[in-house]
């Protein structure tokens, strides 16, 4: 599953978040990281879900 979410994190950043951790804190930080740069939200994106198993 995890998988599938590193793969829907490098497409759509938040909705990786999204899956993982639901609409907390995590998740609109990682929308701002997305709006300022694609990059920086895939980088947390990853992070997030690779930290919350």
């Amino acid at each position: 599953m995890d998988v599938l979410r590193i793969i829907l994190a490098i497409l759509l950043p938040p909705l990786g978040v999204f899956l993982q951790v639901g609409l907390k804190g995590q998740f609109w930080i990682n929308v701002l990281l997305t709006i300022l740069g694609y990059v920086p939200g895939i980088i947390h994106a990853i992070w997030v879900i690779s930290r919350y198993k």
